[in-house]
């Protein structure tokens, strides 16, 4: 595949998720069961893009499970305060640059420290999870999306580890853009 094919691909990708709304968010009135929350993942384009972005960042750092394991465990805590009524001012925003930074982490094939890479996708997951809680707010629910997410990442981490790095950039580039335009729709 010739890289302008691929540019083309990721900027009609990235156009197509215009007509996707952000839907993991607080007010959609979803049923509050585990079979709810391992959908819930799968449905909201914002979510499901950040936990495939960190999974494909972990896997091409090569690194061992610490990333994907603190995004599942902070994750949880931001749930837990969420199904608290703790919300997060501005956190749909918050969300959508979630995936523009993981994406352009891809991107530029950033290689931060992994105390360093571990403290961000934690930030990311507290975001994340505080929605999941908001709009999920049950046990079910939560073992449920975290089901789901643990699958995401482990998908996103298995891509990030087979696939060539020129895709991967432009996979990155992708993702950033899809983040920018989830930022002009919060």
């Amino acid at each position: 595949m010739s890289a302008r094919l691929m540019t083309k691909t990721a900027a009609v990708a990235a156009l197509c998720l215009l007509a996707l709304p952000a839907m993991a968010h607080p007010g959609h009135g979803e049923s509050a069961g585990f079979l709810a929350g391992f959908a819930h993942p799968f449905t909201g384009i914002d979510h499901l893009l950040a936990m495939l972005g960190v999974g494909i960042w972990g896997g091409q750092q090569r690194r061992g499970l610490a990333q994907p394991a603190t995004f599942l465990g902070m994750m949880l805590l931001g749930a837990l305060a969420g199904m608290a009524g703790l919300t997060v001012p501005g956190l749909e925003t918050g969300i959508a640059a979630t995936v523009a930074l993981v994406g352009l982490a891809i991107a530029l094939a950033l290689a931060l420290p992994n105390w360093l890479g571990m403290g961000l996708v934690g930030m990311f997951a507290l975001a994340h999870g505080n929605a999941h809680g908001q709009e999920l707010p049950a046990a079910s629910a939560a073992w449920g999306f975290m089901l789901a997410s643990a699958m995401l990442l482990c998908a996103g981490r298995f891509a990030g580890q087979v696939m060539a790095e020129r895709v991967l950039r432009v996979a990155g580039l992708a993702l950033t853009a899809a983040g920018v335009v989830l930022m002009g729709v919060a």
